[in-house]
């Protein structure tokens, strides 16, 4: 393999170790067949049994997609693994797919937080007047985070570069080297200064938690619990692929050919750890709702619900539909 002054290089598109890309290939695989139905599933409960426009959970909604668009990817990327590439050969498909895995991440982790701030409104300045109340009853700001990605996301696409990989390596053309510097920056900021919002908002609402001394303890807890798995998933899934890319960014820089297949196969690995968010999320943020809940239950496990609730047939099923707004002022987490 050549680079572009003409030097001896890595070729980066095919594996190093088939047996770790297969490994990773199934947990893919395993990601998308656990995670797609329950991602439909959640979809349809959001559209048809507890229409989230009417319920303020226009930004929980747009995770759910957002999630569920980045899943649709898995397919071809444990595909490529299979077949021992990191990437496609196709330079429209790697872009396309760079494109899609960026903006729907991206999206999620925008939505996320704008979510955490939210909640934070909600619990520590609860009664006062803020703009995120607002916006949350609005889908213009859902609209608005979508559009704020295009241009962070564009040079995903605009820019052809080895493999969709090439950072680092073809020195003398300086408007690669912008593109891609732009694409890494973007990459980084949009992880670390959500990480640091998420931390700050959930310190506050677990302290404004703890100082409650009216309410049931035990809904206090699970909500101190909720809030704090939030930031530990989100650590677990994005945190260890940043890391690890700016590494890999290192040692491209270094020319340390010798070292970097094992850190790009490291790098790729927790990258797919990454995809394990699409399946956490609606366990975490749509489930903590107990109107959702409760919709979900009665349309798919109504047997189990009954049993918790011996009066659903007479109550339940009218507070799970157009009127479920009232559900949701149950839990902190979500409304207030």
């Amino acid at each position: 393999m050549t680079n572009y002054n003409g030097s001896m290089n890595l070729d980066h598109c095919n594996t190093v170790n088939d047996l770790t890309y297969q490994v990773l290939s199934w947990l893919m695989v395993g990601v998308f067949v656990f995670g797609l139905p329950l991602n439909i599933s959640v979809l349809y409960i959001f559209l048809f049994r507890f229409k989230f426009w009417k319920t303020n959970s226009v930004f929980l909604f747009n995770i759910v997609v957002a999630d569920f668009l980045l899943m649709v990817c898995l397919p071809a990327k444990a595909y490529n693994y299979q077949n021992g590439l990191r990437r496609s050969k196709d330079r429209p498909l790697c872009q396309v797919m760079l494109f899609m895995l960026f903006i729907n991440r991206g999206a999620s982790i925008a939505f996320l937080t704008t979510l955490s701030i939210d909640r934070y409104f909600n619990v520590v300045h609860l009664g006062k007047r803020n703009c995120v109340k607002f916006l949350r009853k609005s889908p213009l700001i859902s609209l608005l985070i979508w559009l704020l990605l295009l241009p962070l996301t564009i040079p995903t696409m605009v820019n052809s570069f080895e493999c969709c990989n090439s950072y680092g390596r073809d020195v003398t053309d300086v408007s690669h080297n912008v593109t891609d510097t732009f694409r890494e920056l973007v990459f980084f900021t949009q992880i670390l200064i959500p990480f640091v919002i998420l931390v700050y908002c959930t310190v506050r609402i677990v302290q404004r938690l703890r100082k409650k001394t009216v309410g049931d303890k035990t809904k206090l807890r699970r909500a101190v619990f909720l809030v704090t798995s939030v930031v530990i998933v989100f650590s677990v899934c994005f945190l260890p692929c940043t890391f690890a890319r700016a590494v890999l960014l290192a040692i491209r820089l270094l020319d340390m050919q010798k070292v970097e297949p094992q850190v790009a196969q490291v790098y790729d690995g927790l990258m797919v750890l990454s995809y394990i968010d699409c399946l956490l999320d609606p366990l975490l943020y749509c489930f903590c709702c107990s109107g959702f809940r409760d919709a979900y239950m009665e349309a798919f496990c109504p047997a189990v619900l009954m049993r918790r609730m011996p009066s659903f047939g007479n109550s339940t099923r009218t507070t799970t539909t157009t009127n479920s707004v009232g559900r949701i002022v149950n839990v902190p987490l979500v409304q207030k």
